[in-house]
């Protein structure tokens, strides 16, 4: 009986602890005192390590998919399960934006994708922006499932952001942080609520991917997490890469099932994903025989005779076709192109996972 009441007494206290992390976390002024003594639980996470509660941006190229994949996300958080077909997702709310696309073609879409039955947590969709507030909408449905941690899916920014009045005088990075910084506010309100704004990409490429979002650095400098797909049109595999402030950094190798419209992981878990994405990114664009030199040394990341590296008879050995004379060449074209690394004369290694920026 007593085991009972401690249990009862722990149960309490854990509450009441609970209760005031969260009423710390709404408070804007406290001394350093104050927060060291705090025990916060960890941040909400949507789909783990890759999607967190606040505002996340959601950027590609136009037709790249993107639509499908928070489609796809919409249902699998409404129901709970397997985001990605490996990515576990609990349930709860979702009220999707669609401001492109109506009822016929998200009924179409939904068939396509084999959801054709009632989710276990509701799914609404909006799918027009005219006369309405749309920024009253987001508020009233979080209002009405606070203490469910809900999902809201903006699709996409340039459609919210015409219902929007323009101030006059403003630079372009002010009018996007601005509207940003309110979409990011109006999330902070809701623990446990997570906003996902689906955005465009520019058309020109950057080796920062956030340079590559559409529009000015306010948008993604106001972001909590940004998320980049990448597929090219009529090509099945792509990645998406991702930063955040608090959910796990990284570039996973994703699939894109043209057939039912879903994406799915290659691999397991989001470390298989990391170095299909790695493989896939050494490889892609290059002649089948410097492809099938990087592969190679990309399963030997300890080399194979020496640790020091890969060496152009090991690869003449092992792949057909090859002579030493042929694979020190590959080996040095593929190095050169910073698809795998030199170690020394004639020695070859995968690139790290540091290098790759993982």
């Amino acid at each position: 009986m007593s085991d009972r009441k401690d249990q009862i007494r722990r149960r309490m206290a854990e509450q009441v602890k609970a209760m005031d992390a969260k009423a710390f976390l709404q408070r804007s002024r406290f001394s350093m005192a104050e927060l060291i003594q705090q025990d916060f639980p960890p941040v909400e996470q949507v789909a783990e390590g890759i999607i967190s509660a606040g505002l996340s941006i959601l950027a590609s190229a136009p037709k790249a998919g993107k639509s499908w994949l928070s489609l796809q996300l919409a249902v699998t958080a409404a129901d709970g399960g397997r985001f990605l077909g490996s990515i576990p997702v609990s349930a709860r709310p979702v009220m999707y934006l669609t401001l492109e696309d109506g009822p016929r073609r998200l009924l179409s879409r939904l068939k396509r994708m084999g959801y054709d039955k009632q989710t276990k947590k509701p799914v609404e969709f909006v799918t027009s922006a005219k006369d309405t507030d749309l920024m009253q909408v987001m508020r009233d449905f979080l209002n009405q499932h606070r203490e469910e941690k809900p999902l809201i899916i903006l699709d996409t920014l340039a459609r919210f952001r015409m219902t929007l009045p323009v101030v006059k005088g403003e630079t372009e990075y002010q009018a996007d942080y601005r509207i940003a910084g309110s979409l990011q506010d109006l999330i902070a309100e809701y623990d446990g609520a997570a906003l996902i704004v689906v955005h465009h990409v520019r058309k020109m490429g950057d080796s920062d991917f956030l340079q590559e979002i559409s529009g000015s650095n306010g948008i993604a400098g106001a972001a909590d997490s940004v998320l980049k797909l990448n597929r090219k049109r009529l090509e099945s595999e792509g990645t998406v890469q991702i930063t955040s402030r608090d959910a796990a950094e990284g570039e996973y190798k994703v699939a894109f099932d043209q057939n039912t419209g879903l994406w799915s992981l290659d691999g397991d878990n989001l470390n298989d994903a990391a170095d299909a994405a790695r493989e896939y990114r050494e490889t892609s664009g290059v002649g089948d025989m410097m492809q099938q030199v990087v592969q190679f040394v990309g399963k030997h990341p300890t080399g194979i005779s020496s640790p020091a590296g890969i060496r152009p008879y090991e690869v003449a050995e092992e792949l057909p076709g090859f002579s030493s004379q042929t694979a020190a060449v590959y080996l040095k074209r593929a190095a050169d192109a910073g698809r795998i690394r030199r170690t020394g004369r004639g020695l070859y290694l995968p690139n790290s996972t540091d290098q790759q920026g993982n």
